[in-house]
């Protein structure tokens, strides 16, 4: 099981926008090359992190800024802007599509798998919602 990488590189993005739009226009091209991927992936993070309210992003090559306090944004609220968006229900468990009815483990599959696996997003909820981007600030501060 796997979150995609959109969470990571937003959270990366977030962090690269944080650390140097002071000095610097944090444009696409310039996050990429820290994330090291295509500036096409980090435009469609910009925008989604965008529609989230958490950035603003000036046109061309203006670069991009964060506008919420740092306090105020959790690693979960980062999942949810741009890892949720991919996955409609917003969950990290994913069943195939249509267990077959006429088998008894195919019938039954959501009855005794659905509540523990909803039990465990709930846990992985609540532990991206403990940590805020400010924290991360902190943390990268001491590494630098």
């Amino acid at each position: 099981m796997k979150i995609t990488s959109r969470f990571t590189v937003a959270v990366h993005t977030l962090l690269v926008i944080y650390f140097f739009g002071k000095s610097d226009k944090v444009t696409s091209e310039f996050i990429a090359a820290s994330v090291q991927v295509n500036p096409v992936v980090i435009r469609r993070t910009l925008l989604s992190l965008k529609a989230a309210k958490m950035i603003e992003v000036r046109a061309g090559s203006g670069g991009a800024s964060i506008i919420k306090e740092l306090k105020d944004i959790t690693l979960y609220d980062v999942y949810k802007a741009v890892d949720a968006v991919e996955n409609s229900d917003g969950g990290i468990f994913h069943f195939h599509e249509k267990p077959n009815p006429a088998c008894p483990v195919g019938k039954n599959i959501h009855a005794v798998l659905d509540g523990h696996l909803a039990d465990a997003q709930k846990a992985m909820e609540r532990e991206l919602e403990k940590v805020t981007l400010y924290d991360l600030t902190q943390d990268l501060s001491r590494k630098i």
